[in-house]
């Protein structure tokens, strides 16, 4: 037997993605870092072994400009470019090249930790070092670290550590929760195996094993929907545990999995109901994915009310926005629906204080099992979430050992430096202004060759009949003089149109009325109709345009997608036997789901701000209550570009660029579904960056080809200059050049 001792400044237990953001979080800001992992791959459940899609705030597209970015944003992008038919094994590929590529982290793969050497003390214990055992390699190796983060999902370290933790439903008394049950229990969310098939060209027979359920004698074919052509997180639904112990009865739920993954496909290809001739098995996960295991107790537990009402902590540091998505604890065999869900308005806020323990002190934890009670945890366990609470924990475990306190006094001290960095290493933190006294680019004046003024989609390609209400999202900044739309209309009529308040700049519903009309409408076809809205506004804000049904008028579509501008139809919820959405959910009612990258045809009278050059140093970089970004006009024959310039010559020794990368884009990392494109095309593809010097400009940086939303450039030298000048010379499909922020250091 080998023995090994490891000292490094952090220990992160866990290399699904929270551990693995984690990991390259605390790496990325200077420290050592041990990444543990138990299996020989890194991410978890979306790894190639169970294959769950990576999950997060923008929830299939329900919610608007919300799709992650900081480290999982890098992911998202990379992957879509690498990987845009979901391969399993690529995504396993680009998860350890990340890693790899960061330095300061020692990855041990295949190794299980299942010892933990305490400090006891009378209120709280401290880790002194954790051990494990590495699988075919015969070697127990002793962690010692001055920081440890569980990214272990189960929660396992911090039980050993005998960190407090809460496992099962509380009583909706506990926190107030009106979905939690009357009284406690230990129901949890249940576990899942998945499968992938392929067509193989020619008939392929199916002899099922004798363990294989016979589906037919059950509920199964009525209460669930089974479709020849799905596979893999299609059948997010094959699911069981939830009235067991998840861990202790892993194995029995393992083979009662198995026996029904088989039996379905038996279902398939043997029933005479589906089309399947040709079609065979090509994988089937040999793990379940887990859900819901232990989640511990922090300063703060998060809870149903914080979701629903998106509590603004002032100690956020990530956010999240999927549905408070509940499941029964008979999972496959309940007769009801499969999932029932309720969304809130818009994204919700994680608070720094549900990411370490009440009572073990250099305890931190990412993932699954932060301290958040059973029905938010519905809300918060989805991998992307659980990718951009890890990043912030990092980034926490990185500046305690700095500081060399602990995570309770950085949140004491240190909350707002901790949000700081988040925001400069492009986190995943919505509402909170840089502030940054380091960052000269917030002293500079900003100009540009152009800047779009007018906010208007007025090329039709297509025509959508208003046989349902639809919306038209917009920013306003001072004031809107009149809105138009294009319409056609087979006679004269009236249209109702109403203004409204979206409520929280976070938020994309209407929300409070502000005025409604009755505009009349002539027989004709491409007609401008005036609304005679006219508009003030003290604060940069988005209204929401609802223009009432009317089976007789056309409104014109376009093709060509204009950023901060956001299309809806609204349709009622269809609740089906796998989904049912609980109460009034009008985020899901207004969709975008036919609008993807399409506008109707409308235009605002006046000119506006919104888009104006010094919003790349408003404090924002990404949309809070409008774009907050610089946009030009079309390109045309001459380059685009946007400057800074100060009174004096300053030193330059950083320069940070964040460009577009349109976060209202939902991706995924597996087959969910597919964009027409590997690069997103508001991302500007060639540019250089250049300063003033000796009365020219000298290009001391370029790129081509970009794919990624942010660039630091560090080796530059010390450069002294009063200019800088960022030169976009093409885009990879956009016709506007567009960058979100500028920090110079």
């Amino acid at each position: 037997m080998n023995y090994k001792n490891v000292k490094k400044d952090i220990t992160v237990i866990g290399g699904g993605l929270a551990g693995v953001c984690a990991a390259i979080s605390a790496a990325r800001n200077g420290k050592s870092v041990s990444l543990v992992q138990n299996r020989g791959i890194l991410g978890g459940n979306c790894s190639s072994e169970i294959r769950v899609w990576v999950c997060g705030a923008t929830k299939h597209g329900v919610n608007r400009y919300a799709r992650e970015t900081g480290i999982m944003g890098e992911l998202f992008l990379e992957n879509q470019y690498r990987n845009p038919d979901g391969n399993p094994y690529f995504w396993d590929m680009l998860l350890l090249e990340k890693v790899k590529d960061e330095k300061n982290i020692s990855l041990f793969l295949n190794t299980e930790v299942s010892e933990i050497d305490l400090i006891k003390g009378e209120k709280e214990n401290k880790i002194k070092s954790v051990t494990g055992w590495t699988i075919g390699a015969e070697t127990k190796t002793k962690f010692e670290s001055e920081v440890y983060l569980d990214c272990s999902g189960d929660g396992f370290i911090g039980a050993l550590a005998g960190a407090k933790y809460n496992l099962g439903r509380e009583s909706r008394y506990k926190y107030n929760e009106l979905l939690a049950p009357e009284k406690e229990d230990k129901i949890l969310l249940g576990s899942t195996i998945l499968f992938y098939t392929k067509d193989a060209g020619h008939p392929v027979k199916f002899i099922p094993p004798n363990f294989a359920k016979d589906i037919s004698k059950t509920s199964i074919p009525k209460n669930r929907v089974i479709k020849s052509n799905d596979s893999g997180c299609c059948y997010w639904w094959i699911e069981l545990g939830g009235e067991v112990d998840i861990v202790k009865d892993n194995e029995i739920i393992k083979d009662e999995l198995w026996a029904l993954v088989y039996g379905i496909w038996d279902y398939i290809k043997n029933s005479g109901n589906y089309d399947a001739d040709n079609l065979t098995l090509e994988w089937v996960g040999s793990i379940p994915g887990k859900r819901e295991y232990r989640r511990f107790i922090g300063d703060y537990v998060l809870n149903q009310n914080d979701i629903i009402e998106q509590t603004e902590f002032d100690d956020r540091i990530a956010f999240g926005g999927w549905s408070i998505d509940l499941h029964p604890e008979k999972g496959i065999y309940e007769e009801s629906c499969g999932s029932r869900n309720i969304q809130a308005d818009g994204i919700f806020h994680i608070p720094f204080r549900s990411t370490y323990s009440v009572n073990v002190s250099n305890l931190m934890f990412a993932g699954r099992n932060i301290s958040a009670s059973h029905i938010a945890f519905g809300a918060t366990r989805v991998m992307a979430t659980c990718a951009t609470i890890g990043e912030a924990v990092g980034l926490a475990a990185a500046m305690c050992v700095e500081y060399k306190i602990i995570p309770r006094d950085l949140y004491m001290k240190h909350i707002k430096k901790l949000q700081q960095i988040l925001l400069r290493q492009d986190g995943s933190i919505i509402g909170i202004k840089n502030d940054d006294m380091k960052d000269k680019a917030r002293s500079a004046s900003i100009m540009a060759s152009t800047s779009l003024k007018k906010i208007e989609v007025v090329n039709s390609n297509d025509e959508y009949r208003l046989t349902t209400d639809i919306g038209i999202l917009f920013p306003i900044e001072n004031r809107v003089e009149d809105i138009e739309i294009l319409i056609s209309s087979s006679e004269q009529t009236t249209l109702e149109v109403e203004i409204w308040d979206t409520g929280r700049a976070e938020n994309y519903i209407p929300k409070s009325l502000l005025k409604k009309k009755k505009v009349q409408v002539e027989k004709g076809k491409n007609q401008w109709v005036k609304s005679d809205f006219a508009l003030e506004s003290e604060v940069a804000r988005n209204l929401f345009l609802v223009v009432k049904a009317n089976d007789k008028v056309t409104i014109h579509l376009s093709y060509e997608q204009l950023t901060g501008v956001l299309s809806f139809t609204k349709k009622a919820i269809e609740n089906t036997n796998l989904d049912d959405y609980i109460g009034i959910n009008p985020i899901v009612e207004w969709s975008m789901k036919e609008m993807a990258r399409k506008e109707f045809c409308f235009r605002i009278h006046g000119e506006t701000n919104a888009y104006s050059p010094s919003k790349i140093i408003d404090g924002y970089s990404r949309p809070y209550g409008g774009p907050h970004m610089w946009i030009s006009e079309d390109i045309k024959d001459t380059d685009e570009w946007i400057q800074l310039e100060w009174e004096n010559d300053i030193e330059i020794n950083e320069i940070h660029i964040t460009f577009n990368d349109d976060v209202n884009e939902d991706l995924i990392n597996l087959h969910h579904h597919y964009t027409d494109f590997s690069v997103m095309p508001e991302l500007v593809k060639d540019y250089k960056v250049s300063i003033w010097k000796d009365n020219k400009w000298e290009v001391i940086a370029s790129k081509k080809n970009n794919r990624k939303r942010k660039e630091i450039f560090k080796n530059i030298g010390k450069i002294l200059a009063n200019k800088i000048r960022v030169t976009i010379e093409s885009t990879n499909g956009c016709r506007k050049a567009e960058i979100i922020e500028v920090r110079v250091y």
